[in-house]
């Protein structure tokens, strides 16, 4: 007896297998027959997998934050501690928003992940891309968490070769035919290292042009982006680039009781750079009041996440351009704070200063973020002010605590924020809207290229055309 399906079938969706093919796994998400027909193709060119070039394992652990004081800081003494997002689709480490650790930590408790140059790093469990590769640097210090498994091959070229093939849209593909587990799917060790594995060395060479290339128009965008400020500050008439020479003279200072009288009495507050800078702002050509004349701060905590509902820490705002990037989705949170669209995510702590957020849409955010409503101010303004270097300068110095200095609300009320305007307002976000959309298309430009070149390169190790 025989069953068939009828053509109006989706076949991508419903899809009959022979019962002797079932092995291994029962899901029909394994079976489904275009990741069945990858897979053959690429067993065609070769009959190797992720197993054949790995030396050694180890996986990492993420030490708890009930106990931050002792495993991070801030410091530049700590050791790089790697996470999903620094990981990178170009086989090379994004260090921008790396959090570190104590050395304690890295040679204690995360003794047995210690990195070492050359080394691959995969990522093995969270939403989106599954098997996202880097290779460490050579004379890299760092760490991992458990979300990234560190694989010692046999040289460097290995690694690379290796984050090559990974990094491709096929290898993605099979990675996550492998994954298991619905809400975070994830990669056992055993799965991770049957992923059939083309290796040629050419593919390096012809994915570091392609990555090159790609990184050349991201270096583009990133000058326009950073001409907002310019922009901004010029057309405010505020001139920030104000320095003080770092001597002793100029780290001990006095202070009269009428200058510190009703605000911050420590050192640290009332250093020279953040008078300067404060002078700077109320000498623009505008009218300047503090943040909390200008915004509505009222919180709303909450202890659960809604299906579906978006979360934002931290690592989801893009430092150069302030835009939401891909969550990694959370089960489980403490306690988060609700936003609404329009309202503005400001950051607490240090590295983070500048991923100031305009909301687009609700969700739930990180306790890192202040969340504050603008009134009677253009809200892309006001984002775009307190991610000036005016404003991030002010406050890298009205931090407190030691481990992880935080801003208090106190502070953040007292912001100065120069208010021109409406029209004025509205001709400054016409042209910062400009320079947002040129380099918007410069990335996007970038991000096509680089998946065209990819596209090349998997035809091409495919047997589909050959290399020149």
């Amino acid at each position: 007896m025989s069953f068939t399906l009828a053509k109006t079938v989706d076949s991508l969706k419903v899809f009959l297998t022979r019962k002797q093919e079932v092995t291994s796994r029962w899901d029909p998400f394994y079976f489904r027959p275009e990741l069945v027909r990858l897979e053959k193709r690429v067993r065609k060119v070769s009959i190797q997998s992720l197993r054949d070039f790995v030396l050694r394992m180890a996986g990492g652990a993420t030490p708890s934050t009930a106990d931050a004081d002792t495993h991070y800081t801030e410091s530049s003494d700590g050791v790089p501690f790697i996470r999903v997002q620094n990981l990178s689709t170009t086989g090379r480490l994004n260090l921008e928003d790396c959090k570190r650790i104590t050395r304690s930590t890295h040679e204690g408790l995360l003794g047995r992940s210690k990195l070492s140059g050359g080394e691959l790093l995969v990522k093995i469990t969270g939403v989106g891309r599954m098997a996202v590769a880097s290779v460490v640097p050579n004379d890299f210090e760092g760490n991992i968490n458990q979300h990234i498994v560190a694989i010692r091959t046999k040289d460097m070229k290995t690694s690379e070769t290796l984050a090559a093939y990974l990094n491709l849209d096929i290898s993605e593909r099979l990675a996550s035919r492998r994954s298991t587990g619905g809400t975070r799917p994830a990669l056992d060790y055993p799965a991770l290292l049957s992923i059939p594995v083309i290796f040629d060395e050419r593919v390096p060479e012809l994915v570091n042009e392609a990555v090159t290339k790609y990184e050349e128009q991201r270096a583009k965008a990133k000058e326009l982006l950073r001409q907002i400020d310019e922009v901004l500050l010029t057309e405010l008439g505020i001139k920030p680039n104000l320095e003080v020479p770092n001597t002793i003279e100029s780290r001990i200072f006095h202070r009269a009781l009428s200058e510190v009288s009703g605000g911050r009495l420590d050192p640290i507050a009332n250093q020279e750079k953040r008078r300067l800078l404060a002078k700077a702002i109320h000498a623009c050509r505008y009218p300047v009041h503090p943040l909390r004349h200008i915004v509505g701060i009222k919180k709303r905590l909450v202890n659960s996440i809604s299906p579906g509902a978006v979360y934002i820490g931290l690592e989801n705002i893009e430092s150069e351009s302030g835009e939401f990037i891909a969550t990694v989705e959370k089960e489980t949170i403490g306690t988060a704070v609700e936003f609404q669209p329009g309202q503005i995510l400001f950051p607490k702590l240090r590295p983070y200063l500048n991923k100031t957020y305009l909301a687009a849409f609700s969700g739930i955010c990180s306790t890192e973020f202040h969340v504050f409503t603008p009134l009677d101010i253009r809200a892309d303004y006001l984002v775009t002010f307190l991610r000036s270097r005016a404003i991030v300068g002010i406050t890298s110095l009205l931090m407190t605590g030691n481990t992880l200095p935080r801003l208090q609300m106190a502070d953040i009320e007292q912001l100065p924020v120069p208010v021109p305007p409406i029209p004025v307002q509205n001709e400054l976000c016409e042209k910062i809207a400009k320079l947002r959309t040129e380099a918007a298309t410069l990335r996007a430009n970038a991000a096509t290229q680089l998946a065209d070149a990819k596209r090349f390169i998997e035809a091409t190790i495919l047997g589909q055309k050959g290399l020149a």
